[in-house]
């Protein structure tokens, strides 16, 4: 049977590499076809024409793509070639012939020259742009840019507009080829977006080419010669408007956001004349919203590209203020929608709308950028003319305004906290619940971001305000938000604060637990949780009070609609059992894991909410019985260990596909661009892997010893996670797990219930971890988090000891070199920002900020070299002796007293530690 397939396979083949057409336009058409079945068969014939004759098979599709008489068989085609000639797929360009290639060259530019389809030629383009981008540099294609450059001077606007799509995409692929053009392309792009009679496409073109060629030149001197075309790029995007052609003017404006993000410099010097274009977009009323929102994306953007242009934006005249008050208006644009006021939880954002919403994030990063000193004096102005209106939507839009900006302007928010309490209190009283609403969601991020001088200073003020809003029977979607507002208060707050006024939150919270509708009950529970946690055994008085109810809810609380309810009933119990202690809740804890273990066992659904809040339970109920736990562990370990590994659900795009708009407002999906590919990842996903991976580390610290049965699953698990940049919260867990499974390992071997194994099988693990951790340190973007694994990587060396082999040993000190490094050129680049011309006070502050940052890098170098001193004693020298030309500079007078601290007690340890030895190190 098989021999047969075969046989009938290269009949079809060699009829479809033929000389008749016809059958190979049959191929292309079954490649389209909707039949899976049809489709799949065709894919086979052509990979296999790929593999046997792929000069045929290219000249055919190049036929097609010439000749063909239906758009849609030309079209595929020219998706099929772009795939055999770019590095996407299997390369197949070095084993054409010399003469296919040439034909396949010059077919693709008459292509060019002949197709009137805008869309198969934005194709050609793309291929001829992929193909050129890996033979051009060897001056694989001599005619190219010749062709290329007589087409932008063509009289044909189809023409013109392939040359600069094909010019924008050789920029960004091997712009280092079109440099020596700069003064020739210089005059087309003058020439082009200067010209009154361009159409539209053509110079939306020549925008994305210029500015992908400004991007790909290497230095300032070069990207200057550039200044007098500014201005014609900006007009470009105004004529737009002025034609009523928003659709230009947006993809313009998307264009000018790039520009702003990688290189504002460029816009140094026409800023005013940039930015004032911008607000008078952003601040039109006539204009579409989309394009208004493009405008004030251009203006944050350039806001927060401070580590390329420090300070820039913060000396324009009024920039601040105009842009402060078009995101104010656009706050009050929200409807009384009747569905919020009857508290339906999943219409949270009833009345909200895309301006809102749109609003709301760009205060944020506008704070965040920009910095108290410049934000809070134009906030407070507009703030108080605000408030002084009878209208209710603009005391709602302060009161969501000053809770945006209190992360990026907490400083200067803390030393005016008396003004900002008494704006926000006053807000209690106002008649509109939706005000009501807003000042209590204020004191929830306040407390947040202000904490802990809020909760010190203002306590007898708040509690009692957020109590007296539990009682608004009237309004339950404002009773929830206070008692969510008690959470996000008492976090950051100390038992003896909280103490006094715990009689009446808790009494309170009970009644809103019993009260009907599920939003405030949630809100009960979590605010419940939080105010047990912070209280700790304090909270024993109310426990027999409050125990009963949870337990009914975890019960009774089964049915989909209340699936949270329930699952915040289990962080509760969970929380409440920590704070009162073992011995007051262990009666109660059994029943509970009984609950939890029937739950475990029962089938749920992929979206709820229950897992993620059970492998939490799980986790401190471990806490709160320590080693009275380990029998439960044969039954939580199974589906920790199965969420733990989940695959990130990942789709992969180009960063310019057609997609891209329909995923963007799906807020179950992160979008990140990698290079060219846009990534979007399932957050569900990620979030439940990073709980897990917490729990598993949260697990083997509590359980030490007992965790040791499960180290052989759980460390291939997280071992690999040390690398997961997708989320950040993976990676901590799984840096804060690496010494908790050697010390359990350690722990057993020592107390001898580690199942027969020994010192070897420490020495194995160890020699897992190590060599990872290092290699993940090497990678690591964020420095917070390189210094949590240099941390944990100074743990793994203290439990390992003499374990560790001189090949470790020699790692570890070139990592350091490598830190030490890495460390002194970020802080190079901070020391160039600080010369900037913009440089001011705000900015020498964020400065100063990540420079500390970089003292705990060093700080755990020094904790990393001190263990091995202690451990290898003299021997480690010779090590010592290397590094000492990265350590010694570090008591220079140019360094800050930590770094010279820190360096002092290095070598310290070494004169303590190995005495005689370093005597030639006096």
């Amino acid at each position: 049977m098989a021999a047969e397939a075969n046989q009938l396979q290269q009949a079809q083949l060699a009829m479809v590499l033929g000389p008749d057409m016809s059958p190979f336009e049959t191929l292309i058409s079954s490649l389209m076809s909707s039949s899976n079945e049809q489709r799949f068969s065709a894919e086979v014939l052509f990979n296999l024409a790929k593999q046997t004759d792929p000069d045929t098979l290219a000249l055919k599709l190049a036929h097609i793509l010439q000749l063909s008489p239906h758009p849609e068989a030309r079209a595929m085609s020219a998706v099929l070639l772009r795939k055999l000639l770019t590095r996407d797929d299997a390369y197949l360009w070095p084993r054409l012939s010399l003469s296919t290639q040439s034909s396949l060259k010059s077919s693709m530019l008459s292509c060019i020259q002949r197709d009137d389809t805008k869309s198969i030629s934005k194709k050609i383009c793309d291929t001829v742009s992929e193909l050129a981008s890996g033979i051009l540099p060897e001056n694989g294609w001599p005619e190219l840019l010749p062709f290329v450059f007589q087409c932008v001077s063509s009289d044909s606007p189809k023409l013109q507009e392939s040359a600069f799509l094909i010019l924008a995409q050789l920029s960004q692929y091997v712009g280092e080829t079109l440099t020596p053009h700069i003064k020739h392309l210089h005059g087309v792009f003058l020439q082009c977006l200067n010209c009154n009679v361009a159409c539209s496409d053509v110079k939306i073109a020549a925008l994305n080419a210029v500015i992908s060629f400004i991007q790909c030149l290497s230095n300032s001197t070069e990207r200057d010669r550039f200044q007098d075309v500014l201005p014609a790029m900006i007009r470009t995007l105004t004529e737009s408007l002025n034609n009523g052609n928003e659709v230009t003017a947006q993809e313009a404006l998307e264009l000018l956001i790039e520009l702003a993000g990688t290189e504002p410099r460029f816009l140094r010097r026409q800023i005013v004349d940039v930015v004032g274009s911008m607000l008078q977009i952003a601040e039109a009323d006539s204009l579409e919203e989309g394009t208004r929102h493009l405008a004030i994306e251009f203006l944050i953007t350039l806001a927060e590209a401070r580590e390329r242009a420090p300070g820039m934006v913060r000396k324009l005249p009024q920039f601040i203020s105009r842009l402060f008050a078009v995101l104010m208006k656009m706050l009050v644009d929200i409807e009384d929608d009747p569905v919020w006021h009857s508290a339906v939880t999943e219409d949270e954002d009833a009345g909200e709308t895309s301006n809102y919403s749109m609003a709301q994030e760009c205060l944020d990063r506008l704070a965040i950028s920009l910095g108290g000193n410049t934000i809070v004096p134009v906030a407070y102005e507009q703030f108080s003319s605000y408030l002084a209106s009878p209208e209710w939507q603009k005391h709602h839009a302060s009161l969501i305004a000053l809770a945006q900006i209190a992360e990026g302007c907490s400083k200067i928010m803390i030393k005016n906290l008396e003004q900002v309490m008494s704006m926000v209190l006053s807000q209690f009283q106002s008649a509109h619940p939706r005000v009501r609403w807003a000042a209590i969601n204020a004191i929830g991020q306040l407390s947040t971001d202000l904490g802990p001088d809020l909760q010190n200073q203002h306590h007898q003020r708040v509690l009692p305000a957020l109590a007296a809003a539990m009682d608004d029977f009237q309004n339950p979607r404002v009773q929830a938000h206070a008692a969510s507002a008690v959470l996000n208060f008492s976090e950051n707050c100390t038992p003896e604060i909280l103490v006094p006024y715990l009689d009446g939150i808790v009494s309170k919270l009970l009644v809103l637990l019993q009260n009907g509708k599920q939003m405030v009950q949630e809100g009960a529970l979590t605010a419940l949780a939080s105010v047990a946690d912070s209280s700790q055994e304090h909270f024993q008085k109310y426990y027999d009070a409050v125990m009963p109810y949870l337990k009914t809810i975890l019960v009774s609380a089964t049915d989909k609609s209340r699936r949270m309810l329930r699952a915040k009933s289990m962080e509760c119990i969970s929380l409440v059992g920590m704070a009162v202690g073992k011995d007051k809740f262990r009666d109660d804890a059994r029943q509970v894991m009984e609950v939890l273990m029937s739950l475990q066992g029962s089938q749920m659904e992929a979206d709820d909410p229950t897992t993620s809040y059970m492998l939490q339970a799980w986790a401190r109920l471990c806490k709160c019985l320590g080693q009275d736990f380990l029998p439960y562990m044969s039954i939580v370990m199974p589906s920790l260990l199965q969420s733990a590994q989940l695959k990130p659900d990942v789709t992969i795009t180009s960063a310019d596909s057609e997609d891209e708009a329909e995923d963007s407002d799906d807020e179950s999906m992160e979008t990140i661009i990698l290079g060219d590919k846009r990534i979007g990842i399932k957050t569900s996903v990620l979030e439940e892997k990073a709980t897990a991976c917490n729990m598993l580390c949260c697990y083997a610290d509590e359980l030490k010893e007992g965790f040791f049965p499960w180290i052989d699953q759980v460390a291939p698990t997280l071992v690999p996670l040390l690398k997961f940049y997708f989320h950040e919260e993976v990676r901590r867990a799984a840096v804060s797990a690496m010494p908790e499974l050697l010390r359990s390992a350690k722990l057993a071997i020592e107390k001898g219930i580690s199942q027969g194994r020994d010192l070897s099988y420490l020495k194995q693990l160890s020699d897992y971890i190590i060599p990872d951790m290092l290699e993940a340190l090497h990678k690591e973007p964020d420095t917070e988090i390189s210094v949590s694994m240099l941390e944990a990587l100074n743990e793994c060396l203290q439990i390992s000891g003499n374990l560790l082999d001189e090949g470790k040993i020699r790692s570890i000190v070139d990592e350091i070199k490598q830190v030490m490094t890495a460390s002194s050129s970020r802080k190079r680049e901070r020391g160039e920002r600080a010369n900037a011309e913009d440089f001011d006070a705000e900015e020498g502050e964020l400065i100063k900020e990540e420079n500390e940052q970089e003292e705990e890098v060093f700080d755990q170098v020094g904790e990393i070299l001190g263990t091995l001193v202690k451990t290898f004693k003299g021997s480690f020298l010779p090590y010592f002796e290397e590094l000492s030309s990265y350590l010694t500079p570090m008591w220079g007078r140019d360094k800050t007293a930590e770094e010279r601290r820190i360096a002092i007690c290095i070598f310290d340890d070494v004169a303590e530690q190995c005495c005689d030895a370093a005597l030639n190190l006096q």
